[in-house]
């Protein structure tokens, strides 16, 4: 990090988060105070940093208090260790509550972190999406273009190299089913209508109603990232358009 982004450090927003298993024994998973900001310092150790812009939790945890877990990052921000706090995979319910939390400790928590796309749909479904807007807090999208279901790298079945085949840890064959790439080959023809590539066009439906701030696009090409910036010039979806992607994606 030092060698390479430190002269920039002001420039950029630099994130981290936990809430998954990061090391073997007790006190390595979930949402405890111990295991938040002892993560959060290994993290920042590992960078070579001195604080984070957004500190993440990254799931909701059944077993310990949500005041602990708000509480815990609230420390890592009046530490000074993280400039914001952020939440990640909650719901709308526990969305609410957590912010009524944050608020009484007066704490800056800005954004959500959710997977989100066309075919993924579960924030709008869990209330996340629609109460993030009416507290004004951000939404930033992982995963918005499938692990790649929704750009043409499968139109014609799967590559020998790709992640299917490779890793399939967050992408497996069964996933790539004949129905789920016909339904991407139709929406690639929507998108060829608009001018945009299919993962154009995934992009620009994220952010077509304003709820969304940012989307993390995944990219491991640096051309794959100067393609999808090309949504920074994307056209408005008319009703009719939306009405397609819908009907595709529920298979009607």
């Amino acid at each position: 990090m030092k060698e390479y982004l430190y002269p920039y450090r002001d420039e950029l927003i630099i994130t981290t988060k936990a809430g998954y298993v990061m090391w073997d024994g007790p006190y390595g998973d979930w949402g405890s105070r111990k295991y938040l900001l002892a993560s959060l310092d290994q993290s920042l150790k590992r960078m070579g940093l001195e604080y984070v812009d957004i500190f993440y939790h990254h799931r909701m945890d059944p077993e310990t208090p949500l005041e602990e877990t708000m509480g815990a990052l609230d420390q890592a921000v009046k530490s000074g260790k993280a400039l914001y706090a952020g939440l990640s995979n909650y719901d709308g319910e526990t969305l609410r509550k957590a912010t009524a939390i944050l608020e009484d400790l007066h704490c800056p928590f800005v954004i959500n972190q959710n997977r989100y796309s066309i075919y993924d749909r579960t924030i709008e479904k869990n209330g996340l999406k629609e109460t993030a807007v009416e507290l004004g807090k951000g939404i930033i999208t992982f995963s918005p273009l499938a692990q790649g279901l929704l750009t043409d790298r499968y139109l014609n079945g799967i590559p020998a190299d790709s992640r299917v085949k490779t890793d399939g840890r967050f992408l497996n064959e069964s996933r790539v089913t004949p129905e789920k790439i016909q339904m991407s080959r139709q929406l690639n023809e929507l998108a060829k209508e608009r001018g945009e590539t299919l993962a154009q066009m995934a992009l620009a439906w994220i952010l077509k109603d304003g709820a969304v701030t940012s989307v993390l696009i995944g990219a491991s090409r640096p051309q794959q990232i100067l393609d999808n910036i090309g949504v920074i010039k994307r056209a408005p979806f008319t009703k009719e358009e939306l009405k397609r992607i819908d009907e595709i994606t529920e298979g009607k």
